[in-house]
């Protein structure tokens, strides 16, 4: 099969199934381009043999969740040509730290570092200077404020260390 982009498709099945037993499909994509290895996309359950023998694959599924309804995980076709991004998030579980749980400010999910302005923050942003809940009374003031600490910076790593010692 040819497709867009000097890609093949090659659709695998099991030789033969038991009754009563689904039917196991797996598509393994290959690149003329200078990837070594397939990427295997699965879309069934059974999955031991392919984990044991390949290092990349992609699960289009929750493995544990036995109430799967694989077209909700599918990418829209509004989606599925565009140029705009690599990756598409088509589905989350569970809670990401550093949107669901209190953060320090410059590692803000919400609000990015680096596109954002610094004294903006979320209700779980916390200062890395005080260790308090942002903003803190020196978030803005004196120049520079705590809102534009990181643990990356030595200036307010040895501010951080000052004020626990402080406390």
């Amino acid at each position: 099969m040819g497709g867009k982009g000097n890609e093949m498709m090659e659709k695998l099945e099991s030789p033969s199934t038991k009754e009563g037993e689904e039917e196991r499909k797996v598509i393994q994509i290959y690149s003329t381009s200078s990837e070594e290895e397939p990427i295997i996309r699965l879309r069934d359950m059974d999955m031991k043999k392919l984990e044991e023998t390949q290092d990349c694959f992609i699960l289009d599924f929750d493995p544990f969740d036995s109430n799967i309804h694989l077209s909700s995980l599918s990418i829209t076709e509004e989606h599925a040509d565009s140029d705009a991004a690599d990756l598409h998030v088509i589905s989350q579980k569970g809670q990401v730290a550093c949107r669901d749980y209190p953060h320090s400010r410059h590692l803000c999910v919400k609000f990015p570092f680096e596109e954002t302005p610094h004294e903006r923050y979320c209700q779980l942003c916390y200062c890395y200077v005080c260790d308090s809940a942002a903003p803190c009374k020196y978030w803005t003031a004196p120049q520079p404020g705590h809102c534009h600490a990181t643990e990356q910076d030595a200036h307010w790593k040895l501010q951080r260390k000052c004020r626990m010692i402080e406390i």
